[in-house]
């Protein structure tokens, strides 16, 4: 893999995009009987990134017909998810927190932005060096 000028945070804005979605899916679900709530291995997939990995997601979908299109990527979305094992199990066998997927979201949400900042500054940083200033 081409080593990027934004480091690893270009794959990490990917990652935490993926995980906000996994995350935003568990509170749509917490009111789901026998829903069970995921959460991506996120340093198993930087820890990918920085070995040299160029991969990405794939929906968890099945060819069903031999003219549908393949994936885009190599890896599928299993590979990085991982189910979360619940405090207190709820009666419905339903191991969605609220509490906690809220914590997640948000702390995962301000991780993407620290990312964004960072890849913004180097952005910045390339233009004003194109410029001479």
């Amino acid at each position: 893999m081409a080593e990027s000028i934004f480091g690893i945070h270009e794959r990490a804005v990917f990652v935490r995009a993926q995980r906000s979605e996994v995350l935003a899916n568990n509170l749509a679900n917490a009111d789901t009987p026998n829903f069970k709530a995921r959460d991506v291995d996120f340093r198993k997939a930087i820890s990918e990134a920085q070995s040299g990995e160029d991969r990405r997601f794939k929906p968890d979908m099945q060819r069903t017909n031999s003219r549908h299109l393949e994936g885009f990527a190599e890896m599928n979305t299993a590979d990085f998810l991982r189910y979360r094992m619940p405090t207190q199990p709820a009666l419905d066998g339903n191991t969605v927190e609220t509490h906690i997927e809220k914590t997640k979201f948000t702390e995962n949400a301000m991780q993407y932005q620290a990312s964004l900042e960072f890849i913004d500054s180097r952005i910045q940083g390339i233009r004003g060096a194109l410029k001479g200033e």
